[in-house]
């Protein structure tokens, strides 16, 4: 223990005989740290957590009314064909796709009163209107919420790749849990925050149109066959009545006079029968389609001023120079232990 007192006293006045490099390089130490802090880059990092909330299906529920209606060829309770897609990490891998990221920034927003398409945003933030001054092609380039054309799909092909690579993080804070969270990093505050809030308006309509688009389909034809019935309902009633005023005081002994009336008489019951049952399974489609609507529930929405990654001048400054007194201190240590060695009597 004495010697390793020793030892550490020894050091300890070897470094204070070196105090004026120690204090010179932490000062340079300082200097690059205030440097850096200037020159760094600011991003901005916009959040929002939501997760996935579905209604149980209510095919089991329907009974006799389900029956009924798969008579015409209906499936009120059709909608679990397509959960798959949604379930687990496909979510993820969802929002990361090239279609939803190019929707996302051919999506027209309002930035500070004023409407514009959000890959207008992204290419003045970058830069690239300066970086395409010497290419007439690409300065005169309007994008537009369209596909096929080829330069601009070339464009935002690699806009969602530079995206994806340095911007856009999608994952679940906690594996135990259903929250995902999505982060976007960017230099353009207002861009941060409108790209991630449109990107997850777009995926919920996109989530929500696949989920019910069965039930929409069931619930249209339903409707179209009320309609229908309906219409066949009403010439029914008015050819009762024509037949009834073409003979007010029909001759029983003629039986024949009456059969035209007895004949709409018949299609008057039939479609009125036909249609409280259409009607029935309408109102049981409508229910369905509500109960097994999907919602995107929306956690924490990203707020203005969003968190960022700026490094105070002062904090630059005292990291910058402990830094350099440390490695400082560290080359001088190495430097002596050689000399040490090297100068050691081999015998």
């Amino acid at each position: 223990m004495k010697e390793l007192i020793m030892k550490m006293q020894e050091w300890i006045r070897y470094f204070l005989g070196k105090w004026w490099l120690i204090v010179i390089v932490g000062i340079l130490g300082g200097a690059v740290g205030l440097l850096y802090a200037i020159s760094k880059k600011i991003s901005y990092t916009a959040t929002l957590n939501f997760v996935m909330e579905e209604q149980s299906s209510s095919r089991n529920s329907l009974g006799s009314a389900a029956g009924i209606a798969a008579q015409f060829g209906l499936n009120l309770g059709g909608l679990g064909s397509s959960g798959g897609f949604f379930q687990g990490d496909n979510i993820i891998e969802f929002l990361k796709s090239r279609s939803m990221i190019n929707k996302t920034l051919l999506t027209e927003v309002e930035i500070k009163g004023e409407k514009e398409l959000l890959v207008n945003r992204f290419v003045d933030y970058n830069g690239l209107r300066k970086k395409w001054a010497e290419k007439e092609h690409l300065q005169r380039i309007q994008f537009k919420d369209t596909t096929g054309v080829y330069l601009q799909d070339s464009l935002m092909f690699q806009f969602y790749k530079s995206i994806l690579k340095n911007n856009l993080t999608i994952d679940k804070p906690d594996k135990k849990l259903n929250i995902i969270a999505i982060n976007m990093e960017t230099p353009d505050e207002e861009f941060s925050k409108a790209f991630v809030e449109t990107l997850i308006a777009n995926a919920s309509d996109f989530y929500i149109k696949t989920r019910t688009q069965k039930a929409q389909e069931n619930l249209a034809i339903l409707t179209h066959q009320v309609d229908s019935v309906r219409r066949e309902l009403n010439e029914a009633i008015g050819g009762v009545a024509a037949a009834t005023d073409a003979n007010p005081s029909p001759n029983r002994a003629f039986q024949s006079l009456r059969v035209g009336s007895q004949r709409r008489t018949v299609d008057v019951q039939a479609n009125t029968a036909i249609l409280t049952e259409l009607v029935k399974n309408q109102e049981l489609a409508k229910i369905t389609l509500r109960n097994e609507k999907p919602v995107i529930q929306v956690l924490d929405r990203p707020i203005l001023p969003l968190e960022n990654n700026r490094l105070g001048m002062v904090r630059a400054i005292v990291i910058g120079g402990f830094l350099g007194g440390f490695i400082t201190c560290l080359v001088l240590l190495i430097r002596r232990i050689y000399r040490q060695i090297m100068e050691a009597d081999p015998s």
